[in-house]
Order: C-alpha cells, then structure tokens, then sequence
C-alpha cells in the first residue's frame, strides 16, 4: 500500500536528477566555498534571530528564524548520502551547527537574570517536554520536505516545511537552559531536536530510496547498509522512550488535575461565589488556586477526598486570589 501511494506521490517526469539533488543538498559539491559562506552565515543569523524570538516570547520571530535556517539541508544531505552510501561531510556540518547554535543560545542567556523563571517563557516550556506526536509530526514534515526536494513542481511548500519543523529554535533553548544551569530542561529540548533530525533523515531516506537514487543492488554494501539501519534503530529507541515515557507522564497528571479540580469543587460547594480558578503541578507539589471569600474552609475534607485519588506522598497547596498560602501536606500522608 505504502509503495503505491509513493510510486503516485514521486511522478517520475517531475523527479529532479540525482545531480540536481547533489548539487543542492551536497555542501561539499559544486562552489562548496560559495554554499558553506551562506550556510554558516545564515544559521549564525537564524540562532541570533531565535534567541531573540525565544527570549522576548515572541513567536513570530522565532518563526521567521525557523524560516531562513538552513541546517535542514545538511540533514538532508545525511539521508541522501546514505541511500546513495557516500560521504558527504553533512554529519559534521550538523554537528558543528548544533554547536554553534547552542553556543549563541548560551551567550544570550547571559542576559537573563537569575531568578528568571524559565517555565514561565511559553518558547521554553513548549521545547523542553517534547511527547511522541512532535516525533510523528516531524516524520510527515521530514517526508514533505523530501517530497518537495525531489519534485521540481512543489518545491514551493518548503517554506511551510521549514517552519513545521523546529530546528534551531531548540537548539537554542538548550543553550539558553544550559547558560542558566539548567540540564533536565536543556536535555528535554536537546531530545526534541535529535527525534527531529531523525525523523527528518529516515523520512529522506524512505523517499529518496523510493524516488530511485539509491545505489543498484549489485554495487550496494548490504553490511554497510545493515550497520547504518541498527545504528539509526539504536538512535530511534533511545529518542523514543523518554518521548514515550514523557507523553505518558504528561497523560497521568492531565488525569490528576482533572481529579483535584473536581475535588476542590466540591470543596468549595458550601461557600458562596467560591471557585476553582487553577490546578497545576509544580514537581511533586500540586497546587490549587481558589476564588473565595475570607479565608477557604480547612482543608482536611479536601486531602480525605483525594486520597487514593492522586498518588501518596503528593503535596498539595491551596492558594486564594488575595495571597493566602495554606500549605494542606501531602496526600496519603
């Protein structure tokens, strides 16, 4: 099924030659001083512009820096030069671009204060938690993309694929997170970026092979070719279960707030004009926002109605709209 809707996607006529291809995935061919000019020029500009998008919360610009970042062409490159089982230099023009793109992330994070609360950022917050559909998204979009590279008729719709897929914008994340110290958020942003990069080098590598520039069978490195699929299996499975186990978490405390919600509902039934205005979780701590008038009702009835609800040993804290903290312990506890 899956090759007969590529054999209709990929129309032969409208395929670009495996030159054409080289020539524009391939930084190493052709004018390579000319290509890796603009490459590391524009990638130096798209960091700076996403660490400004990222750091003033503005989506836009952190849009147009996704728009001109040009690190999915050597990416690219990896997955046509594995079909066609040569060496491209791609795998280390990635590298070096991660390096300086995490590199500009760091010094801009040197103008953020200390007690700068990272989380509150939504361009932080949205590319440190990454969950198994941004891996199926990045799948479709990497297919798009080499689509689009392998048909001169709808090469058009690149633009669209480099803002679906977020490269740099990560990239940078991380460095911002690691310039202030922050390793589990740089980590979860770095993962976002690798399950991109993967997704975006075997759905290539799918189209490619079957758009018909892979090298003939009877000169293919079948060991060579076995050795780079467990060698991007690994890399999948390694991205696929913090991704798994992250979406699943996410799933259960999803579950939780709804429960605590619930409960402080029915908490604050008695007392007239009284609401629920929050639930969030902050690492173990659940926290309740409430609209109340005076001072809420004790909390034990509360606590007593979410035991075996929500797991033991969870703190919960109920806050009003006027600043009272009552810190209520933990559930189960």
């Amino acid at each position: 099924m899956l090759g007969g809707i590529l054999e209709r996607v990929l129309v032969a006529s409208q395929l670009r030659t495996s030159d054409d291809l080289v020539q524009a995935l391939d930084l190493s061919a052709g004018d390579s001083r000319a290509k890796s000019s603009a490459f590391w020029t524009m990638l130096t500009l798209s960091a700076i512009i996403a660490a400004g998008g990222v750091l003033t919360d503005s989506t836009a610009t952190v849009i147009g820096a996704m728009i001109i970042a040009p690190l999915s062409t050597p990416i690219m490159g990896i997955a046509l030069g594995i079909v066609r089982q040569s060496r491209t230099g791609a795998v280390r023009t990635v590298c070096l671009g991660c390096l300086l793109v995490i590199g500009v992330g760091v010094v801009f994070a040197a103008v953020i204060p200390g007690s700068y609360d990272l989380l509150e950022n939504s361009q932080i917050a949205g590319r440190t938690s990454p969950g198994l559909m941004d891996l199926v998204s990045a799948l479709a979009t990497g297919a798009a993309g080499a689509v689009a590279l392998s048909r001169s008729d709808v090469a058009a719709v690149l633009p669209g694929v480099a803002i679906a897929i977020s490269l740099v914008p990560p990239l940078v994340v991380a460095g911002v997170c690691l310039g202030q110290g922050a390793a589990l958020l740089a980590a979860g942003a770095g993962v976002l970026f690798l399950s991109n990069l993967l997704a975006l080098v075997f759905a290539g590598m799918l189209i490619f092979a079957a758009s018909g520039y892979g090298t003939p069978r009877e000169t293919r490195d079948e060991r060579s070719a076995r050795r780079t699929r467990l060698v991007l299996g690994l890399l999948f499975a390694v991205v696929f279960v913090p991704l798994a186990g992250h979406t699943a978490a996410t799933a259960l405390v999803a579950v939780w707030t709804e429960r605590a919600e619930a409960a402080a509902g029915r908490w604050l039934a008695q007392r007239p004009a009284a609401s629920v205005t929050r639930v969030y979780t902050a690492s173990t701590t659940m926290h309740i926002e409430v609209r109340v008038q005076g001072s809420p009702p004790p909390v034990d009835p509360l606590l007593a109605d979410l035991r075996a609800q929500l797991p033991d040993r969870l703190g919960l804290v109920v806050e009003t709209t006027y600043g009272e903290r009552l810190d209520a312990g933990t559930v189960g506890g």
